[in-house]
Formats: structure tokens, C-alpha cells, sequence
């Protein structure tokens, strides 16, 4: 069964190009601790909700864009193995400043409930 990590994050829009590079590196590591796939969204239509909404979720300022992400793992087991293996790996020192407030970020695993492909 696949296991998904997910996460929303502000980013300021003047850093898209800096996030694409962390994201990339990113990719890099997770794949080497068994990640299967990383989905990197830019915000293009993100509308403001009447209760609560993608920005008021992450405290987004004025200036910053939404990121949807997401990292595909074929079990829960692998994903929390990988998490404990990335903060032991010196290529973590290498990301230096992020490109966003990793303070407002907001994350969390998920177990599919429902999966279609074309």
C-alpha cells in the first residue's frame, strides 16, 4: 500500500526559482531512502475561502505563493525509516537557508483512500 507525505508552504515569490533548486535537491536524498515519486505544485488559482482556506492555513503573507507537495512512498515503515536517515545524513547541511519559513509549514502522512489514473 502506498503511504504519502504532504505538505503546503508559502513561499515568497521572488524565491520560486531558489525553492525549485531545494525541492530538487530534495528529490535527490528521499529517492536514495526510497521515496517513489515528489510532486512540486506552484500556486496558479488559489482562491481565498470563506472559512478557512490554503493561505490562511500556513499564515501566507503578502508577496507569497502556495506550494502543494507531495512525496509517494510504498509504505508507511519506509517513509518514517527515511525521515530519521535524512536528519542523520550530512547532505541536510548542504540545503543551508530555505527559501520559505519552514515554521508555517504545514505537513502530515496519509494512507490512500481513493487512487485513479488515467
Amino acid at each position: 500500500m502506498t503511504y504519502v507525505n504532504g505538505f503546503i508552504v508559502a513561499v515568497p515569490a521572488d524565491n520560486k526559482d531558489a525553492y525549485k533548486e531545494t525541492a530538487e535537491q530534495f528529490w535527490e536524498l528521499v529517492k536514495d531512502f526510497g521515496a517513489l515519486s515528489q510532486v512540486e505544485c506552484w500556486e496558479a488559482d488559489v482562491k481565498d475561502g470563506h472559512t478557512t482556506d490554503f493561505r490562511r492555513a500556513v499564515k501566507a503573507e503578502e508577496g507569497e505563493k502556495i506550494v502543494f507537495s507531495w512525496v509517494t512512498w510504498p509504505d508507511q515503515k519506509t517513509a518514517d525509516a527515511a525521515e530519521k536517515k535524512m536528519m542523520e545524513d550530512p547532505r541536510m547541511e548542504g540545503f543551508g537557508d530555505m527559501p520559505f519559513d519552514g515554521k508555517r509549514m504545514i505537513y502530515g502522512g496519509f494512507e490512500p483512500l481513493v487512487w485513479k489514473e488515467a
